[in-house]
């Protein structure tokens, strides 16, 4: 139970964390936003090392720095890919392939579900779908390069997922400082041979920053709950962050909530539901 709340807190904050970075990266180049954003986060992180611990073994750097890497690409993707929008459904397509991986790779690494979790786990996938059964706002329709770009976020958050859980479950917080600061020298490295081409815009100071300091509470809590719950129920619970990202488009940006994503949300509550009996 308590890896499921906690993997629902994850959910939350990655919800609230893409509204935010994807809704400051239409004032500025993406990268100008994940320059806040990832170093923002690792001072997060840095902050809970004297809280949680962190070792820095050679399994936890390697796990860690594998996870920085995806994270990345992630980050990079997935605001670029909420700025083109609808968020309302381009969110929910990233969820769905980030849910995709770590279910497999739990389930191949020896994983088992009573019949409570057997309804649920393909229940929550379900309902993941029908959240972005929505046109976008305005009955919009996303281009074949928002898509793209959606699919390759879901890859990349899957793998920094995986890595996570791979990590040694003694290591503390290692694995995320060590992830969070490859990704901000992978992300300043690209921002300054990409210099010229950022663009004058500047970036949401405040938005950019608000959304890494959410993307750590969240890597934080999936990984807590990783280690204390089954990879394949904990990345599906997670997976459902789009519909924080959904109802904030609906509040703020006044995109439309249809009905199939309204069921959805239903269906996402009887799935966590299952998966607790589980």
């Amino acid at each position: 139970m308590i890896a499921l709340l906690l993997a629902l807190g994850s959910s939350l904050a990655y919800g609230c964390a893409d509204f935010l970075g994807g809704l400051g990266s239409r004032r500025a180049h993406v990268l100008r936003t994940v320059m806040i954003a990832a170093p923002a986060s690792l001072t997060v992180e840095l902050l809970l090392w004297p809280f949680l611990g962190a070792s820095f073994a050679p399994a936890a750097l390697a796990w860690g720095a594998a996870s920085g890497v995806a994270s990345a690409a992630a980050f990079a993707l997935l605001y670029r890919t909420l700025a083109i929008g609808p968020m309302n459904v381009l969110s929910p397509v990233t969820a769905l392939v980030s849910a995709m991986l770590p279910v497999g790779v739990g389930l191949t690494q020896g994983e088992r579900l009573g019949p409570a979790g057997l309804i649920g786990l393909p229940l929550a996938l379900a309902a993941v779908v029908l959240v972005s059964a929505g046109h976008g706002a305005g009955g919009v329709r996303p281009s074949r390069t928002a898509l793209l770009l959606a699919l390759g976020a879901g890859a990349a958050i899957a793998l920094q997922l995986v890595c996570l859980h791979q990590a040694p479950p003694d290591s503390g917080v290692g694995p995320l400082i060590t992830g969070r600061a490859v990704s901000s020298a992978v992300t300043l490295a690209a921002a300054a041979v990409m210099y010229r081409r950022l663009g004058p815009g500047r970036p949401a100071y405040a938005m950019a920053a608000g959304a890494g300091v959410l993307d750590s509470v969240a890597n934080l809590l999936f990984l807590l709950a990783a280690r204390g719950g089954d990879l394949a129920v904990v990345a599906v619970i997670t997976a459902l962050y789009p519909a924080g990202t959904v109802l904030l488009a609906r509040g703020v940006l006044a995109e439309r909530v249809h009905r199939g994503q309204l069921i959805g949300l239903g269906t996402a509550a009887v799935a966590v539901g299952l998966l607790a009996l589980a």
